[in-house]
């Protein structure tokens, strides 16, 4: 941490979402907003080089945020942001490790902030040699704002920040000029600001040490504070409530849906579909109204997903059609494979190439071989089947007896005919034929044709008999 680096803010309850869940946990566009911070701060620092502010339930967060490689310094109690930075300054002291010449501050429930915008606050930061840069925003309401007060139109140097309740009536009587607001987001010369922090004062109605603060301090020793707009007031806004919440899930999917349409994806009626942001498509993919791909999804190229189809954590190849209703989860789909309509791919499944599954056919840690097909009413789990295979309608694998489960093994070219169960653990080899309505408890040999149903006995005219005997029955009653 020589140069530059990061300080989440990620200690608050969020009371006001009524929630047990910590506020920076809750997710927009499929990931918490935390997640969707630190990964905009990785575009402009290594994580090494990311601190985040931990307090409330903080062994929750930091078990959510440790896979990043970000380091945790914890805010035992919440006495705002300016506390917050105590805290930092206090975990370089007892860590003995050198700050960073600037730190960036960021707050962890602005998902939307982009990786341009936060490069861009730190080179103006570094180029302008400024004490503290402030992000602003310009909203069409900025009412309960924080206002920044610049020394002069046009001027990038900042005279202080007003927090609403403070705005005096000559101020809220040309509210064309105090529109700018800050957003909680901040870079500061890392030494001017910890010289400052032990003058913070708690001397207000909430009892907090407040960042604003040191604006004002800095501002009076004559320290250069400057302010940049962001490109969108979205960007910088946090949640407090679930419908605010919601709103930034919105903004960030439509973000993701005109990404991927200005890479060359076609969705139709892009406001009916959920992307996640984490989700990869390929270029000529056409996505129709209503599909869901969730988590760490990728498809290729030139696929077709179908309207209601709800896909996550797959890997999806080229030319894939999935039709309507379709349900597939942590599981791989080779090129050229058809799959649905009203199927349901269970995780650790891996359909091959050209492979096909049909309606309402189950699969669950099973491998569908290349130009395999189980096109109707069949449930398969823990199998390996191989390529060139048919599986019937209704034919079953008989996975679990209770207590452990059993694989079963199909060969290449295997027949199954249909209504048949497959007893595990078991296997069919290569060229065998099962006939239909079998029960097959044995494992089968190579080009065999395996029967296990009772032998079939027709007895005439026994249907016209019992009519007959029924119709006396009838007449002898009246």
């Amino acid at each position: 941490m020589n140069h530059f680096g990061i300080v989440i803010m990620a200690a608050g309850k969020g009371t006001r979402l009524k929630s047990a869940l910590p506020k920076v946990l809750h997710t927009v566009g499929g990931k918490a907003l935390l997640l969707h911070v630190i990964d905009a701060a990785k575009t402009a620092v290594t994580a090494e080089n990311i601190l985040v502010v931990v307090g409330h339930q903080a062994d929750r967060v930091e078990a959510a945020a440790t896979p990043t490689g970000v380091r945790f310094v914890l805010q035992p109690e919440q006495l705002g942001t300016g506390h917050a930075l105590q805290c930092v300054q206090q975990w370089f002291h007892a860590n003995k490790i050198a700050p960073p010449e600037n730190l960036l501050v960021l707050s962890g429930d602005v998902p939307l902030i982009r990786p341009e915008t936060i490069e861009e606050l730190r080179d103006t930061h570094l180029r302008e040699h400024a004490a503290m840069t402030i992000l602003t925003a310009i909203p069409d309401d900025p009412t309960g704002y924080g206002r920044v007060l610049r020394k002069q139109d046009g001027s990038d140097d900042v005279a202080g920040i007003i927090e609403q309740k403070s705005l005096s009536d000559d101020m809220l009587a040309t509210p064309e000029r105090l529109r700018e607001i800050n957003s909680g987001i901040y870079a500061f010369d890392t030494q001017k600001l910890f010289d400052r922090l032990g003058r913070l004062q708690n001397t207000n109605s909430s009892g907090e040490f407040y960042l604003t603060d040191v604006a004002a301090m800095m501002v009076n020793d004559e320290e250069r504070v400057i302010a940049i707009p962001a490109d969108s007031v979205d960007e910088v806004l946090g949640a407090n409530t679930i419908a605010e919440m919601m709103h930034l899930d919105a903004s960030l999917r439509e973000r993701t849906t005109t990404k991927l349409m200005a890479q060359g994806v076609t969705i139709f009626r892009p406001e009916t579909v959920t992307i996640d942001a984490s989700v990869e498509v390929a270029a000529d993919t056409v996505l129709e109204p209503f599909t869901q791909l969730l988590g760490k999804t990728k498809v290729g190229p030139n696929c077709r997903i179908r309207s209601y189809s709800v896909i996550e954590n797959c890997v999806v190849g080229e030319g894939v059609l999935i039709r309507n209703g379709s349900i597939l989860t942590d599981s791989i789909i080779g090129d050229g494979a058809q799959l649905g309509p009203y199927c349901h791919i269970r995780p650790e499944s891996h359909i091959g190439a050209n492979a096909h599954v049909g309606n309402f056919v189950e699969t669950k840690k099973t491998t569908l071989g290349e130009g395999s097909k189980a096109n109707h009413l069949a449930y398969l789990g823990d199998a390996v089947i191989g390529t060139g295979s048919n599986i019937g309608a209704g034919v079953i694998t008989c996975n679990y007896d209770g207590v452990n489960k059993h694989r079963t093994t199909i060969g290449n070219g295997v027949f199954v005919g249909s209504d048949s169960t497959l007893v595990a653990p078991l296997t069919v080899e290569s060229g065998a034929y099962i006939a239909a309505g079998s029960s097959i408890t044995e494992d089968v040999p190579a080009d065999a044709l395996a029967l296990a149903r009772a032998r079939q006995v027709t007895k005439p005219d026994w249907a016209k008999r019992k009519r007959e005997a029924l119709q006396e029955a009838r007449k002898a009653h009246t």
